[in-house]
């Protein structure tokens, strides 16, 4: 997970044609470079033998954000479909929430953002609070390793919850498919907006789930309750989009309403989307 959290952020940073971080050492994520007036106890000579740079040690409270990580690993997050044309399976929606989950906390760290992770399905079942130590992204990348799908979800207590326990404001990140009933997970999220603090939703989907382009008669299975129904997807696949668009466009014109900002991902689309719709909205928060 760190190799990969870490080809990805280089990747994207490499990629930008005028990078933000020109000028910033990823080497020394928990450092930062001596300025006119630091004490000169904290400068860091170890680092000053290798590199022949002045570098202070940096402290958890000199971080710049709190950004807190919460991602959905209910059962409908395991789905991935096959891919056209192909016997090969796209990654699952929970597997590629957790990829881009890894390559933020590393991009986050490096520029000395505290970042904390949260999962849940039904209800809150693992919190990690905001850090900003490489120490700390290890533990995190460590849960990601380990994420799969859980229960039944119920979002909308899950997010009241945590909206309750944050208590230090900051960026709230969701990597969701959101399915759930869209007026109470847009109360949940009114919720963290009502207690200050910004946030960004990726709602997360496959694209077989947007197309629905399914052949020939069909059983499907609801993996949160095992409900079986049995169709002909053809028959039903266009007012199933017309379904799905209306549920993808209530959210984002109730988020946009709600000065929620919003993002539509699908697993086929590039890491690098995710990571520029963050960097967007962490320059705006300045």
């Amino acid at each position: 997970m760190e190799l990969r959290a870490r080809l990805v952020v280089e990747g994207f940073i490499t990629g930008l044609h005028k990078s933000p971080y020109h000028g910033f050492s990823v080497e020394f994520a928990e450092h930062r470079q001596y300025m006119p007036g630091d004490e000169i106890r904290r400068v860091d000579w170890r680092v000053y033998g290798k590199t022949d740079r002045f570098y202070v040690k940096q402290f958890e409270e000199e971080t710049n954000l709190k950004s807190y990580i919460i991602i959905d690993t209910s059962a409908s997050m395991g789905f991935a479909s096959e891919i056209p044309k192909s016997k090969d399976h796209r990654i699952s929606k929970i597997e590629y929430a957790s990829y881009i989950a890894a390559s933020l906390s590393y991009l986050m760290v490096q520029q000395r953002d505290a970042v904390g992770l949260t999962l849940f399905d039904s209800t809150v079942h693992s919190t990690i609070p905001p850090h900003a130590t490489k120490q700390h992204l290890r533990r995190l990348l460590a849960e990601l390793e380990k994420i799969t799908p859980g229960q039944t979800t119920n979002s909308a207590s899950a997010l009241h919850q945590l909206a309750e326990r944050i208590s230090r404001r900051g960026l709230v990140i969701i990597l969701s498919d959101l399915f759930d009933d869209p007026s109470k997970v847009i109360a949940a999220l009114k919720h963290f907006r009502h207690n200050h603090h910004e946030v960004l939703v990726m709602h997360i989907l496959d694209p077989l789930e947007r197309s629905f382009a399914f052949g020939g008669d069909a059983v499907f299975k609801d993996v949160e309750t095992g409900e079986k129904l049995t169709t002909q997807p053809y028959h039903i696949q266009k007012a199933y989009q017309e379904a799905m668009k209306n549920f993808i466009d209530r959210y984002k014109r109730e988020c946009r309403e709600n000065s929620i900002d919003y993002f539509l991902l699908d697993t086929a689309t590039p890491f690098d989307v995710a990571l520029l719709n963050y960097l967007n909205k962490r320059q705006r928060i300045g």
